[in-house]
C-alpha cells in the first residue's frame, strides 16, 4: 500500500466514524502547523539574523563552502573563524590538518606564531578513542559535547567527507544533513560545512552541480558559496555566492569577489582585492577534443590507468588515447 493510499484510508475512516478534529486542537505529530498569519506574527517576535560573514553566511544558518582541493577553502574558513571569534565563541573542527601542520601554516619565517582570539577553539580527532561502530554518531555527539563545554554558538566543520564517507549515497547523505539541521535548530547555532568539488574545468563557471553530492546536499543548506581558481594568476582566487535564503545574491556571476592567497607575517589568508565578473577568471574554453585529450593524459599519468582503461572510460578508441599519450 502506498503512502497516498494510507492517507486516503485514514481520511475515509475518520469521516465514517464521525470524527472531526477541531482546528484549534493540537495534533500529536512531528509537524508544527499554524496559519500563515500566525507564522508571520510569531516570526516578527524573533530578531533579524545578523551577518556572520557579509551576506555569504548569516547567524543561525547551515552554510556550505566548497572548492577543489588545494584551492584555499580551509585557509578561508580559518580566516572566517578568526574574524567571527572576535564577537562569538567559535569551534573549528579540523579533520584535515594535524596540530603540527596547523602550527606551521600560521607561523612566520622567524618561528613566531599568529595569535588567534581566545574565543576560537580548534578540535581534531583523537585516533586512540575512535570506535569502528557508530563512528558518525560518535563524532556528532562529540561535536555537541564540545559545543556545550565551550558555549560555542558558531561551528565550522572541515570537512563533510570526514563526517560521512558515504555522502555520495543519497540515504547516508540525507541522514547526515538532517542530523546537522537538528543540531542547528535545537541549539540555535550557526554551522559552516566545508565540502569538496570533483575535478572541474577552469573554463567553466561554478554551479551547484560542482558540489559533490549536490542533488542530495544543496537543498539542505541555507546558504552556499564556493571558491574558484582563477586563470589570472597562480595565487588568485574568486569567491562566488550560489545560494542565500536570508538575502539576495550579492556575489553572483557578475560580481564575484577577487582574492589572493597571501601570508601576512604569520597569518595565511585570502586577501580581498576587488569585485569583477566570473568570466574574467575563466580560462579560454577548449574544444571537446582538447578536454578529452587533457583528461586522457591525466588518467594515464596521474591515475595510472592503462591506455585501454582510459579509452573505455572516455568513450574513445584505444588508438586515439595511445596517440595522445605517445605525442
Amino acid at each position: 500500500m502506498t503512502l497516498e493510499d494510507m492517507c486516503k484510508n485514514k481520511f475515509r475512516e475518520l469521516v465514517e466514524n464521525g470524527e472531526n478534529h477541531s482546528v484549534t486542537e493540537e495534533i500529536p505529530s512531528i509537524l508544527t502547523v499554524k496559519t500563515a498569519n500566525e507564522c508571520i506574527s510569531d516570526a516578527m517576535k524573533v530578531s533579524l539574523p545578523q551577518q556572520l560573514w557579509s551576506s555569504l553566511w548569516y547567524e543561525g544558518e547551515l552554510c556550505c563552502l566548497f572548492a577543489d582541493s588545494n584551492v584555499g577553502k580551509s585557509i578561508y574558513a580559518v580566516q572566517m573563524a578568526n574574524e567571527i571569534a572576535k564577537t562569538h565563541s567559535v569551534i573549528y573542527f579540523d579533520f584535515e590538518l594535524s596540530e603540527k601542520q596547523f602550527q606551521m601554516r600560521y607561523t612566520d619565517d622567524k618561528g613566531v606564531g599568529y595569535v588567534f582570539p581566545d574565543n576560537l577553539h580548534r578540535a581534531e580527532v583523537n585516533p586512540d578513542n575512535i570506535s569502528s561502530e557508530n563512528f558518525e554518531e560518535d563524532i556528532l555527539n562529540a561535536i555537541i559535547d564540545a559545543m556545550a563545554k565551550y558555549s560555542a554558538n558558531v561551528l565550522i566543520i572541515d570537512n563533510i567527507t570526514f563526517l560521512n564517507a558515504l555522502t555520495e549515497h543519497a540515504d547516508a547523505a540525507s541522514r547526515l544533513m538532517i542530523a546537522l539541521c537538528q543540531i542547528k535548530r535545537n541549539y540555535g547555532v550557526s554551522i559552516l560545512i566545508l565540502a569538496h568539488t570533483p575535478k572541474r574545468l577552469l573554463s567553466s563557471p561554478i554551479t551547484q552541480n560542482d558540489l559533490a553530492g549536490s542533488k542530495r546536499l544543496f537543498n539542505f543548506f541555507d546558504s552556499v558559496f564556493a571558491i574558484g581558481k582563477s586563470a589570472i594568476g597562480e595565487e588568485i582566487r574568486y569567491i562566488k555566492q550560489l545560494k542565500s535564503r536570508s538575502s539576495s545574491i550579492d556575489y553572483g556571476a557578475n560580481s564575484v569577489i577577487t582574492a589572493q592567497i597571501v601570508k601576512e607575517g604569520a597569518y595565511l589568508c585570502l586577501s580581498h582585492q576587488d569585485m569583477t565578473t566570473e568570466s574574467a577568471h575563466l580560462s579560454e574554453k577548449k574544444s571537446e577534443n582538447d578536454d578529452l585529450k587533457e583528461e586522457a593524459l591525466r588518467l594515464v599519468n596521474e591515475e595510472h590507468l592503462s591506455i585501454r582503461k582510459a579509452a573505455e572510460q572516455l568513450g574513445v578508441s584505444k588508438s586515439t588515447v595511445g596517440r595522445w599519450v605517445n605525442n
